[in-house]
């Protein structure tokens, strides 16, 4: 089972800024999610639509310049990194799985992507490109249909994975609430990797790893690698969960 830190390692540093990615790489980790809103021309990595939580400032990112998104710090402490910087932060030292959390031009989109295969050590391979909108991805695909991309949904659908498939999607993302052995069954019978979200605790990581889940997206990977190594982790379990 491959691990995904959910907007870098954000149990140990501000998520999705630079620094969590590079706790995420020290990791050792598969890959790193990140979200990604189109705001003024440019592609920020942020995830709420509101600025509070992560800032303390209101209001909703939506509704900022570029230039003034570029004095925001997450939590006091870190910039919002616009998509280049951040792969280019990354530069294909592991996979990166870009969320898309507000509709973005898929010619900007593509550009950045275009960007990192040309100026970085990615491989087109290590770039997937996901959304709960499957109209985006479908419209990302009948452009560039060589891009992987991921299906996410937040329930247990009638008819499975399904919807993936018809997407020609890479992988299915669900979240952890509604995951069942006949999910993921279904998802590698339609030839899918099966991905949860956001796991942190351990008895759900060791019930997934049971199953067959191909990856979970964790906040803590340094946490999440012992458990399924079977290391003892008593003491250190994470308290962070959303």
């Amino acid at each position: 089972m491959i691990l995904w830190a959910h907007r870098g390692a954000s149990y140990e540093a501000p998520e999705n800024t630079l620094a969590a990615f590079s706790r995420a790489m020290d990791s050792g980790v598969h890959g790193i999610e990140l979200d990604v809103y189109a705001i003024d021309g440019e592609r920020f990595v942020f995830h709420d639509r509101y600025l509070e939580r992560l800032t303390a400032t209101p209001g909703r990112l939506k509704d900022l310049t570029a230039e003034q998104i570029k004095h925001l710090k997450v939590f006091g402490q870190q910039s919002i990194p616009t998509l280049r910087e951040a792969l280019a932060h990354i530069n294909g030292h592991c996979h990166v799985n870009i969320e898309l959390k507000g509709d973005m031009p898929t010619k900007e989109l593509l550009l950045d992507i275009d960007y990192a295969l040309k100026n970085t050590n990615f491989k087109p391979e290590q770039l997937l490109v996901s959304s709960f909108n499957h109209h985006w991805l479908q419209r990302l695909k009948k452009r560039r249909p060589e891009i992987k991309i991921g299906a996410l949904s937040a329930s247990c659908p009638l008819s499975y994975c399904q919807f993936a498939e018809e997407l020609q999607a890479f992988s299915a993302h669900f979240a952890v609430d509604f995951v069942t052995p006949e999910l993921v069954e279904d998802g590698h019978r339609r030839g899918l990797q099966v991905y949860v979200y956001t796991v942190d605790g351990q008895h759900d990581i060791e019930e997934l790893h049971a199953i067959g889940v191909d990856g979970i997206f964790t906040n803590h990977p340094n946490y999440a690698q012992n458990v399924v190594a079977g290391l003892t982790t008593a003491g250190n379990e994470p308290i962070l969960h959303y």
